[in-house]
């Protein structure tokens, strides 16, 4: 009995648990994590990622592996500075929501006569929007997807000939990433799922961490 096949299938699903762990994924998993505070949800939000980072790779794979053609470095070098770019944007988007709640002054009357006070607009069991940016998780999968193509479609050429063993290497190693990115999202989501609400100072601390690895992250692919 061959057993090449299921070697190669089994190392594909290891490299796709691998690979959800690069820098970048995390950066971009991250920004998600620090607007919720439930384990959970952050691993929907991991598996989304992966989900669509596994069709960005099984459309451009089935590509490849029917017109046998390697993506440009040009091209490639452009999705990386996309993926920059998009980290930046995280990164400034979970920067300036952290204010949401600011306090401000109100200005309100009692009997004609005026007064101002300070106001939050804060929830008390929740501070996010209750709708889950799934899409843009799924979006952010998509683009990573795109920009990682380029060094799978090198591997998938080089050692299988086989379109359907090309696809189904393509989709174990999917299934390795959304396991991954899922596992990864559930251990960032801890420290702002575990902290109580009232640490506000430690939570904003996170928050601004999240924002500052994305946007630097960021900043380092595009140079």
């Amino acid at each position: 009995m061959n057993l090449m096949p299921f070697t190669l299938l089994g190392f594909g699903f290891l490299l796709g648990v691998k690979h959800a762990f690069d820098a970048d994924h995390v950066a971009a998993v991250s920004t998600f994590a620090a607007k919720n505070k439930s384990i959970r949800e952050s691993s929907l939000l991991g598996m989304f990622w992966g989900f669509g980072h596994t069709i960005s790779l099984l459309l451009v794979g089935l590509i490849i592996l029917l017109l046998k053609i390697t993506i440009p470095r040009s091209v490639s070098l452009s999705l990386e500075f996309i993926v920059g770019v998009m980290l930046v944007v995280l990164g400034l988007n979970v920067l300036f929501t952290i204010n949401k709640n600011k306090i401000h002054l109100h200005k309100h009357k009692h009997e004609q006569e005026e007064h101002i006070h300070f106001h939050s607009h804060k929830t008390t069991k929740r501070h996010y929007h209750e709708h889950l940016p799934f899409h843009q998780s799924l979006f952010v999968g998509l683009i990573h997807g795109l920009a990682g193509s380029a060094a799978l479609s090198l591997l998938v050429l080089t050692a299988i000939k086989s379109v359907w063993a090309g696809m189904a290497y393509i989709l174990v190693f999917g299934i390795g990433s959304i396991i991954g990115m899922m596992i990864i999202s559930s251990i960032i989501s801890l420290p702002f799922a575990l902290i109580p609400q009232k640490l506000e100072r430690t939570q904003r601390i996170l928050r601004v961490s999240a924002g500052l690895i994305s946007a630097i992250t960021g900043l380092i692919i595009i140079i």
